[in-house]
């Protein structure tokens, strides 16, 4: 299996058996995302414990099988990290997605490596960052 294909697999696997697809009760965070170009939304759920690090992360809406996955694979990496860290890993997904990621860096995103190449596709970038750029503007970044 030559690695696009696994890519796949793995995007398809979150698309369809999302493990993050869910509601939370009482989260600590909640932000809707839009992303204008498509339609695609999220809402996104985020749960802090008292030291600041996310216990629980859950997303309700719709859209392609990018965005969809994309914020499925961004709850499994930000899940038992601080906001700091979750917020330093959203600048590797953004610098990745822009080609300059070292590889070191690239492996601290698990499965979310799997949409490097969607770095190719410029107007499916929106649909990856959906996910990641709605998590910054809750933690205060954007």
């Amino acid at each position: 299996m030559d690695t696009k294909e696994l890519y796949r697999e793995i995007l398809n696997e979150h698309n369809i058996n999302p493990s993050h697809k869910k509601d939370i009760e009482q989260p600590s965070f909640c932000l809707d995302g839009v992303n204008p170009s498509c339609g695609d939304q999220i809402t996104l759920k985020l749960k802090l414990d008292d030291s600041g690090k996310i216990i629980d992360a859950g997303y309700t809406g719709s859209g392609c099988a990018i965005s969809q996955a994309s914020a499925d694979m961004m709850a499994d990496v930000i899940i038992g990290k601080t906001k700091d860290e979750a917020l330093a890993l959203a600048d590797i997904f953004d610098r990745m997605i822009k080609g300059t990621v070292s590889e070191e860096e690239l492996e601290q995103l698990d499965e979310a490596a799997s949409l490097q190449d969607v770095s190719h596709m410029p107007a499916r970038v929106k649909c990856a960052m959906l996910g990641w750029r709605t998590m910054k503007q809750m933690l205060g970044l954007e």
